[in-house]
């Protein structure tokens, strides 16, 4: 805002007064001034249009200046424009009165040209710093917000809160984790005869969906490595019987990957016990988890049959009665040995 294009809004019931303050202040090169006679009408017009300054009348029938100022400094919408008092009483309790309701300054009749312009000058630089503040702020805002969604879209919930409350997340062991693994059936092959373009876009909308699911359950998305999908429960946050959730959510992704084209099949290994987590790398890092049970539930996703969510025989006891469990008899798990597999049904 430059000061000639400053739009000004001269409240005087003399017409008079406001002929010879308009005329002045188009002398100073104001071209943007307004006027109305009393104080109703100045309200109104504020609450239409964009002002910069008002200069106001005290003395004036029906709503008083200072009534007029009152008003404006307490709305949320208009408070912030400088409003400058106008009259020949030049007692300093009215003018003590003006500055404590809110006055940008006050200025006493007749005018003089030399003060005029000062003071409309200095009310007017004081808004546009105010304006470029607020402009200022806005843009902090827009970028903290901004970087909150890119600091949701690598870590989980509990690893942002953690990160903002003492700016970092600490790698740790935790004892009781439940992990969640799945990959889609024939993936690569798949994408040997289609276009990348579909493939992404299909890809996207069934990791998308994979999203809802985990988070409406309670679970934290850690990451995506191609097909595969990785997510934990009982990890950063609590989450009411995290292995019957987590093998409810696998059904669910399983029956989604079916209903999205092209009607994928899933494999889907849950499995629970110790892990590390924590952030990895310095540059385009991510949240992260590690260890043998995460590497055990990736082995039991890909020994499971298409479209089934197996877990281990020992994990099976730990089920709630929510589900009925067919045992695929004991399978060679590398790095295990053998080890029972039982495919988890959800019970009508």
């Amino acid at each position: 805002m430059s000061e000639v294009a400053a739009r000004l809004l001269i409240v005087d019931d003399v017409d008079d007064n406001r002929y010879t303050l308009r005329r002045r202040l188009k002398r100073l090169g104001y071209e943007n001034v307004e006027e109305v006679a009393d104080g109703r009408a100045a309200l109104e017009i504020l609450a239409d249009g964009s002002f910069d300054l008002v200069l106001l009348d005290v003395m004036m029938p029906g709503l008083s200046g200072y009534e007029v100022l009152e008003e404006i400094k307490g709305d949320m919408d208009l408070r912030n424009i400088p409003v400058i008092m106008v009259s020949a009483l030049d007692e300093i309790e009215s003018v003590v009165k003006c500055i404590d309701l809110g006055a940008e300054d006050y200025l006493p009749k007749p005018f003089d040209p030399t003060i005029l312009r000062a003071r409309v000058a200095a009310a007017l630089e004081k808004k546009r710093l105010r304006d470029q503040e607020v402009a200022y702020l806005d843009q902090v805002e827009t970028e903290r917000r901004r970087a909150d969604k890119l600091l949701h879209a690598v870590l989980p919930p509990g690893a942002v809160r953690e990160l903002k409350a003492t700016n970092e997340v600490k790698p740790r062991l935790y004892d009781d984790v439940v992990v969640l693994f799945s990959d889609v059936v024939g993936f690569t092959a798949y994408c040997d005869v289609h276009p990348a373009e579909q493939v992404a876009r299909e890809l996207q909308a069934l990791v998308g969906a994979f999203e809802d699911i985990v988070e409406r359950a309670g679970l934290e998305k850690i990451k995506t490595i191609g097909d595969a999908f990785l997510a934990t429960a009982g990890l950063l946050q609590e989450t009411d019987d995290p292995f019957g959730t987590s093998v409810r959510c696998g059904l669910q992704m399983i029956e989604a990957a079916r209903a999205i084209e092209p009607h994928w099949e899933l494999r889907v290994g849950v499995h629970r016990g110790p892990v590390a987590a924590g952030i990895i790398g310095h540059k385009q890092f991510q949240f992260d988890i590690w260890g043998d049970t995460v590497n055990t539930c990736s082995r039991l996703a890909t020994h499971a049959e298409p479209g089934t969510v197996v877990v281990t025989g020992d994990n099976w006891r730990a089920l709630r009665g929510d589900f009925k469990g067919r045992s695929r008899g004991r399978v060679e798990l590398k790095g295990k040995g053998e080890i029972e597999l039982v495919v988890c049904i959800a019970k009508d």
